[in-house]
């Protein structure tokens, strides 16, 4: 008996923050799905460039994995790597919003920086904003992508998954910009699902606890926070990045066809016991 693929061929998917972490292993996966795929770096050009070329770069004369230079701290920002996605690729099927920035510093209320609340969220939700409206309105606009895996009549309008965390579900202490953020793309998922439902296009959410990425390394690599980490997640240990990105990529998949608006929570058990 043949094995389930969860095959994307024919797609097109815009991965954030795609050189490392989650991103990467999800830029790995999907194209190991079949998709084609466009992703964004700020400033790691050697590794995006290294990973573009890992999975496909140029095939003849067809692209398969292509990296932007693009920042996204501004809708405008985020529309413009959509556009840039759809030069490259003439469509879009997925969007991947991934990226995001924790200040690792422990800041009180109280004390907290204007300029970091206002970075925190113009990058975490400000640019969300602008890759989905842009993202949707091309793919309201486009036919759909053949369907792949299942024997439907057509595939979906449009994938979109947007990646919040356990702190945007109950809060986090000293990081209330973070929390703030991520506990609106949750609010986002949910709103934008009901809203796109009828015109075909799916809006789910990946909630991951803690990750061995680089921008979790400054507290895991301590090991009184890591210590106190580890107390908190019922499986005890961190996940792997390709443990979050295997959950991203089956909500793309024909598999997920009957899931919007969906947070799904990657943690280790974490936000059960927290």
């Amino acid at each position: 008996m043949p094995g389930v693929a969860l095959s994307l061929e024919g797609k097109v998917a815009l991965i954030t923050g795609g050189s490392r972490g989650i991103g990467a292993a999800a830029v790995r996966l999907f194209r190991q799905a079949g998709a084609r795929v466009a992703f964004n770096y700020r400033a790691a050009k050697a590794a995006a460039e290294a990973l573009a070329a890992e999975c496909g770069g140029p095939d003849g004369s067809e692209k398969r994995c292509v990296a932007f230079a693009q920042d996204l701290a501004s809708p405008e920002d985020g529309r413009a790597l959509v556009r840039r996605t759809v030069e490259a690729f003439g469509r879009i099927d997925i969007l991947v919003a991934n990226h995001g920035v924790w200040p690792p510093d422990d800041a009180s209320i109280a004390t907290m920086a204007d300029d970091q609340w206002r970075s925190t969220l113009a990058i975490n939700l400000d640019s969300v904003f602008g890759l989905v409206q842009a993202a949707v309105g091309a793919m309201q606009k486009q036919g759909r992508a053949a369907p792949a895996g299942l024997d439907t009549p057509a595939g979906p309008a449009g994938s979109i998954v947007l990646v919040s965390s356990t702190a945007g579900q109950r809060g986090e202490a000293f990081h209330a910009d973070y929390a703030a953020s991520k506990g609106a793309i949750i609010s986002m998922t949910k709103g934008l699902a009901t809203e796109l439902a009828p015109a075909g296009i799916q809006v789910n959410c990946v909630a991951p606890g803690w990750v061995a990425t680089d921008m979790s390394a400054p507290t895991l690599n301590n090991p009184e926070t890591r210590d106190k980490v580890f107390r908190v997640i019922p499986l005890g240990r961190v996940a792997d990045p390709m443990e979050i990105a295997g959950p991203i990529l089956f909500l793309c998949t024909p598999l997920a066809g009957f899931m919007t608006g969906e947070i799904v929570n990657v943690n280790g058990g974490a936000v059960l016991v927290g």
